[in-house]
């Protein structure tokens, strides 16, 4: 893995550090790595950054893009639980849900690299999933959570697509997220409906592109 991570390199979120290239990429990120070993960099932001997968192809040229995608509304609430356990939300969730409803809150750039407001908008995954299908197209591996947790099989044939002997690493992934202490807080009904009728279109969308149904 990429270190220092801090806690995640983000360079394809930047444009001025990608435009440093490859060889400064590898020595920065990658100087522990011993030949032969496959190099990882993750990062929630790349996903959202439109520009992410064509900085990362001038960097890197092919790469293997890994994406792990979960029931969105889970996502929104694990997000909103992140950005209040970090300082940067002060609202309670259903606020701070019925609000993005509405539209965006605006957000300081110059605090995180992308918004940490952006809870909804965040989930409708098949927006954010298309530069990278087009950039890497025979190369991007969709994901469930569901799957990579309960599913066995899924983790050794992740390994295995990556070039990796199946055997050598673990067999399922743990559950844990984002490291957020205590009960995942609940939605009441009537908001949890409005909710899951924003991602409706963009959930069926996403099953359509992917040819599979979605686990959630």
């Amino acid at each position: 893995m990429a270190r220092p991570a801090k806690p995640e390199p983000k360079v394809f979120c930047d444009e001025a550090a990608s435009a440093k290239g490859a060889t400064w990429y590898r020595s920065t990120y990658f100087p522990h790595a011993e030949p032969g070993q496959l190099l990882c960099d993750k990062s929630t932001s790349y996903l959202e950054d439109p520009a992410a997968p064509a900085r990362a192809a001038a960097v890197l040229g092919q790469a293997e893009v890994v994406v792990v995608l979960r029931d969105p509304v889970q996502r929104a609430v694990s997000n909103w639980r992140f950005s209040t356990r970090h300082g940067l939300e002060t609202r309670p969730l259903d606020v701070a849900l019925s609000e993005n409803l509405a539209g965006p809150a605006p957000w300081d750039p110059t605090r995180t690299s992308v918004s940490p407001f952006a809870y909804l908008e965040r989930g409708r995954y098949l927006e954010h999933l298309e530069p990278w299908l087009a950039t890497f197209p025979e190369t991007t591996h969709v994901l469930f959570l569901d799957e990579l947790a309960d599913r066995p099989g899924t983790v050794p044939a992740l390994w295995a697509a990556l070039g990796l002997d199946p055997a050598a690493g673990p067999q399922r992934l743990e559950r844990a997220v984002n490291g957020s202490a205590g009960p995942m807080p609940a939605l009441h009904d009537g908001l949890r409906g409005k909710v899951q009728a924003y991602f409706e279109s963009s959930d069926r969308a996403l099953s359509a592109r992917l040819g599979r149904a979605l686990p959630w």
